[in-house]
């Protein structure tokens, strides 16, 4: 038994400021689905890798698995609304987003800090999660944009001129 609960671990947890990410995929049908997570880690250099986690009952967990490609996109400051957006599952979620079909046909969301189109290389099973490694095949990225940033279960900014 633990001397806590999962609700003292999760405020725990939120103590560590994170990036937020939008990660688009498609399914079988080439239909666009997109969910915010902000468990994004880079993992190495060379060969350029990323991981990130998704809860293992997930509907868009079959979207993932080995092979599949994703694109994942670094809101930027002013995508709250994005992320929140994202955050639920919803039929035709890209419905008044702006957004375009990349060369590969994932859809990307405009205005992010950066995009990396990955494809999974592993899966490895975390508790309640899975951990999704991908090697980064494209990368885009704006150096004086904005991230959001979430942390103690908020919204937040950087002040990056410091």
């Amino acid at each position: 038994m633990t001397p806590f609960t999962s609700q003292e671990l999760r405020k725990g947890f939120s103590s560590f400021a994170t990036g937020v990410t939008v990660i688009t995929c498609l399914d079988s049908d080439r239909n666009a689905h997109g969910i915010t997570i902000s468990s994004f880690n880079t993992v190495s250099l060379e060969p350029p890798l990323i991981l990130w986690s998704l809860k293992k009952h997930s509907r868009l967990m079959p979207h993932f698995e080995v092979g599949h490609r994703q694109l994942i996109h670094v809101l930027e400051r002013s995508q709250e609304e994005m992320a929140m957006h994202f955050a639920t599952v919803k039929e035709n979620q890209f419905i008044n987003i702006s957004h375009q079909i990349a060369a590969s046909g994932l859809t990307q969301i405009d205005g992010c800090c950066a995009y990396f189109e990955c494809e999974t290389v592993s899966v490895h099973t975390g508790g309640d999660h899975n951990i999704i490694v991908a090697k980064v095949i494209h990368l885009k990225h704006t150096p004086d944009s904005q991230p959001l940033i979430f942390a103690h279960s908020k919204f937040l900014g950087l002040d990056l001129s410091l």
